[in-house]
């Protein structure tokens, strides 16, 4: 894929970026070492002062930022907006909280004095995807920087305009240069970039194939890595369920930035004595959003980021259906316009093996099963290789802690739709990935977390 701005609103192919060489791309990863070394002896107070800086600059031009988002990406400008301000809001909480979570923690054992310590590693790679654009990259920045780390950031090449803002930001808000630069490259030069020594530790967001990737040269050069993978996540409704709230929800949940979400909802597991009713709202919610230009205030859902996305998705949809699944709402893409449009989808019956019973749709498509009990939720809500993020919607106080307890994933939400939030930690299990973001777990991952014994 080319590094370039492309409108997936129109199509229309904005600007391109020719990627770092190997010489720039070295002499990019020396700057960051040599930026390390003074960086890690800066004061605590310093790189608050910085952060702080960092959450104004994001506040004072969110709709600027939130425009370059839409436009590069296709999310609704509200939903970008949204997203910078989050962005403002980790790095605050970072500001505040890091010198809490990084201060020496006192052991009692047999030496005089002993105690763990919490070090930075260096130059960390970010590899980030295109959906979240802003938000994937500050809730990994916020923390590394202030646990004293410095960051290279390789994202997505659809959003190279975003990329390139974020640098300028964190040097605007006066971080030495060096702490925190972008490299234009493509995918295909990440293997070389995480074998450099130069090169501490490495996170990615995205991709289960572009993971295992990561995860596979990082192992060789046995260095430390973070994954966010794929989702698949379930949404669960029980009979005592407040309906209404679970159905408004649901919209929310499977709508969010496109229906391009790791986190979205997408299997909709609801128990067979409200299924009827819930299935009613729901397509009634979904036939009456609004599709379209992604910049007008008054729009739903948006485009979604590339035409290969829109042919995926329509692929896993016709093949789903070919099988014996019923289309509820939507069902094949916008063609009356330019751009990568597809409706608000529901689909129903899906027959086990299809698509839609086993893969991943990162679009607004809401799959929607049926089941007996509680048991049958629990099993199907798990039946999956994912294990990200989970919602289950019940009142009973039992069906509650087992929903806690048997889902298989990261985080599970009790009525209420599955977010990440700068104080909880955020991760997955199975092939959703290993290791945590924010809260203080998401600071101590790119950490030397030291044992010091003195006698």
């Amino acid at each position: 894929m080319a590094i370039a701005t492309i409108n997936p609103a129109t199509g229309e192919t904005l600007k391109i970026f020719e990627p770092l060489t190997d010489a720039e791309i070295s002499a990019k990863l020396e700057f960051s070492q040599q930026a390390f070394e003074k960086y890690r002896q800066i004061p605590m107070a310093q790189r608050s002062q910085w952060m702080n800086a960092t959450a104004e600059i994001l506040e004072r031009e969110k709709e600027k930022f939130g425009k370059l988002m839409t436009l590069e990406m296709g999310k609704p400008l509200k939903g970008a907006i949204a997203e910078i301000e989050k962005c403002a809001l980790v790095c605050r909480y970072y500001a505040e909280h890091a010198a809490e979570f990084l201060a020496d923690v006192p052991v009692t054992t047999d030496a005089n004095h002993s105690f763990v310590r919490y070090q930075p590693l260096g130059a960390i790679l970010a590899v980030m995807p295109w959906n979240f654009p802003f938000w994937q990259v500050f809730r990994f920045a916020a923390p590394a920087l202030m646990a004293g780390n410095v960051g290279l950031l390789k994202h997505a090449s659809n959003v190279p305009q975003c990329a390139l803002a974020i640098e300028e930001i964190f040097t605007q808000a006066g971080f030495p240069a060096g702490v925190f630069q972008t490299l234009l490259v493509g995918s295909d030069r990440v293997v070389a970039i995480v074998a450099d020594e130069r090169v501490k530790a490495a996170t990615l967001t995205g991709s289960e194939l572009a993971g295992a990737s990561l995860a596979a040269a990082a192992g060789k050069q046995i260095k430390k890595t973070v994954l966010e993978l794929g989702g698949s996540d379930p949404f669960i409704v029980m009979p005592s369920a407040d309906l209404e709230a679970a159905v408004a929800t649901a919209v929310t949940a499977r709508m969010l930035n496109n229906g391009q979400s790791c986190i979205a909802a997408k299997r909709f597991i609801v128990a067979e004595a409200v299924a009827d009713r819930f299935e009613k709202q729901l397509v009634e919610k979904f036939k009456v959003l609004k599709v379209g230009d992604p910049m007008l205030p008054d729009t739903d859902l948006g485009p979604l980021a590339t035409p290969n996305i829109l042919q995926d998705l329509d692929y896993q949809v016709k093949e789903t259906v070919k099988s014996g699944a019923k289309v509820l709402a939507g069902g094949q893409p916008i063609s009356d316009r330019p751009g990568n449009f597809y409706p608000p989808t529901i689909l129903t019956d899906i027959p086990p093996g299809t698509p839609g019973d086993e893969e991943e749709f990162f679009g607004p498509v809401a799959l929607l099963f049926r089941v007996t009990d509680i048991d049958a939720a629990i099993k199907l809500a798990n039946a999956t290789p994912f294990g990200l993020g989970a919602s289950a919607w019940t009142t009973d106080e039992q069906e509650r802690d087992r929903f806690v307890s048997e889902l298989e994933a990261g985080a599970v939400f009790i009525n209420g739709m599955v977010k990440s939030d700068p104080r909880l930690p955020f991760g997955g299990v199975k092939r959703s990935g290993y290791g945590r973001e924010l809260s203080i777990q998401g600071i101590h991952e790119f950490v030397n977390v030291k044992t010091v014994w003195v006698k």
